[in-house]
């Protein structure tokens, strides 16, 4: 008889272990610490997080899975593979650089956030996200889901007494939880067809379900992506982003931005190319429509905002992130027609990384000019130059990589990789409507450009930048400009050893 008891390769799961725990001891540590020593906690849950990120490098070494079936070695829960490292880089490297951000926020924001809970929530929900893509069962992915989405929730609504706030996180915690809902039905529809939770056995099992249940799987199929096309911002999932970005602390919407669609992509890529190859006739067109609707929506969104409107900066930044979403959906839908599907989703990855890495930059900035302009609109922004000539260039150089021009050599390499991913596919119209949104991008992103350094109206104020939010505008200024020397480096980085 077989044991039922499954080892455990700790090794494997010490990325998303390790944050976990360090957010269990500054929930536990802030009980005991005094309010001038507070800052502290700060700078613990860097520090974790750098750990976490440095606890991916023993692990290159190979694939590991841990949390097997005993009578079969391929069905495992946890797999630590070549996808999971480099999402798992992306989740904590964003994360890293979210609490860089807060650490300033939080200082700033006079006792206003309680900086113990924060923490707690921030690190909490970097650990579920650092779960999801090494999940390789339904109810697993389901459950990182909902451990890197609900500490989000809290995060989005903690700033006291304000109404904004507040209203931010009850849109989207309503929103979120009707989409998981939905997923959960999805996914009991497919667990009744196959009778199996994981991917790999339910990729095998489902191109054989009877004929009077192919309806059913097929409608399990549809269901179960309707959770991660969320967390994506995929339209018409998306409502939420704009107010939230907004009623959320800044980091916190940094933080979202990037790591809560690592989190809805990494689970879309699992889900559509891992457990249902065989239904790619279904997902395929579907994410393909919604790619094509995801970045119309988007980047209209972003060009209707108004330079004098308060928020307008980060209402730009979110509509901007839908867009992008759509543009990081595309190589998805294209697995489902291409014959090298690994290639596909490196595309998805690459582009991943570089939006990551310049809107994290982004943030960085607006987070700096939050300080002294807390309406952060666009206009804001005239003459920044003047101001802090380094953070405007900077925040140039993120906008055009965003955009995908020169010197942004990174946007635009990750933009041809998309480009490619969709031709090699046969989905000519996508490529087509894809550029025809490039061009609408670049209009808002370079209008915002040049009033960088446009001459300021009235005396330009110059400020003293705080040693956490320089170090992570300098983090992802250099890394953008690296990876805009050798942007090959992303493509052979996130080759993803799935298939």
């Amino acid at each position: 008889m077989s044991s039922l008891v499954q080892s455990v390769d700790w090794l494997a799961i010490a990325p998303p272990t390790l944050a976990a725990v360090v957010g269990l001891v500054v929930l536990v540590a802030d009980l005991f610490i005094g309010e001038e020593r507070k800052a502290v906690l700060g700078w613990v849950s860097v520090a974790g997080l750098a750990a976490s990120a440095l606890m991916l490098l023993p692990l290159l070494d190979g694939d590991r899975a841990t949390f097997c079936l005993t009578g079969d070695a391929h069905a495992c829960s946890y797999t630590a593979d070549r996808f999971t490292l480099v999402i798992q880089l992306l989740v904590l490297g964003g994360a890293l650089l979210a609490a860089l951000l807060s650490v300033t926020a939080l200082k700033d924001a006079n006792k206003e956030l309680p900086e113990g809970e924060f923490w707690f929530l921030l690190l909490s929900s970097a650990a579920g996200a650092a779960l999801l893509p090494a999940s390789r069962d339904l109810a697993t992915l389901i459950v990182a889901l909902e451990v890197a989405s609900l500490p989000a929730f809290a995060l989005v609504g903690i700033k006291r007494g304000d109404k904004k706030s507040s209203e931010a996180a009850l849109k989207f915690f309503l929103s979120s939880v009707t989409a998981t809902a939905v997923s959960l039905m999805g996914v009991s529809f497919v667990y009744a067809t196959t009778g199996t939770l994981y991917l790999t056995q339910i990729a095998d099992k489902i191109q054989h379900v009877d004929g009077q249940f192919h309806t059913l799987a097929q409608a399990g199929v549809v269901l179960t992506l309707v959770g991660f096309a969320f967390k994506t911002a995929a339209v018409p999932f998306h409502f939420w982003v704009p107010d939230t970005y907004v009623g959320a602390p800044l980091p916190v919407a940094a933080y979202l931005s990037v790591v809560g669609k690592a989190v809805g992509f990494s689970g879309l890529i699992l889900v559509t190319v891992v457990a249902f190859p065989s239904y790619a006739d279904v997902w395929g067109p579907a994410l393909a429509a919604l790619a094509a609707l995801t970045m119309t929506v988007g980047n209209v969104g972003a060009l209707r905002q108004q330079a004098t409107r308060a928020y307008s900066a980060v209402r730009l930044l979110a509509w901007s992130s839908v867009g992008q979403a759509g543009y990081l959906l595309v190589p998805i839908a294209s697995a489902a027609y291409s014959k090298d599907t690994g290639k596909a989703v490196g595309s998805t990855v690459a582009y991943a990384l570089m939006y990551a890495v310049v809107n994290l930059g982004a943030f960085a900035v607006a987070a700096l000019v939050a300080r002294t302009s807390p309406l952060n609109r666009i206009s804001d922004y005239r003459g920044l130059y003047a101001r802090s000539p380094l953070s405007a260039l900077m925040l140039g150089f993120f906008l055009l990589c965003l955009a995908g021009l020169p010197p942004g050599i990174i946007g635009l390499f990750a933009k041809v990789t998309v480009f490619s991913a969709a031709v090699d596919a046969g989905l000519g119209w996508l490529a087509v409507v894809m550029a025809v949104n490039v061009v609408i991008a670049l209009f808002y992103y370079l209008q915002w450009t040049t009033l960088l350094f446009r001459a300021p109206e009235g005396e330009p104020e110059k400020h003293r930048v705080p040693a956490p939010l320089t170090a992570a505008i300098a983090l992802t200024a250099i890394l953008g400009i690296a990876l805009s020397g050798a942007p090959q480096l992303v493509l052979r980085f996130s080759a993803t050893g799935l298939f």
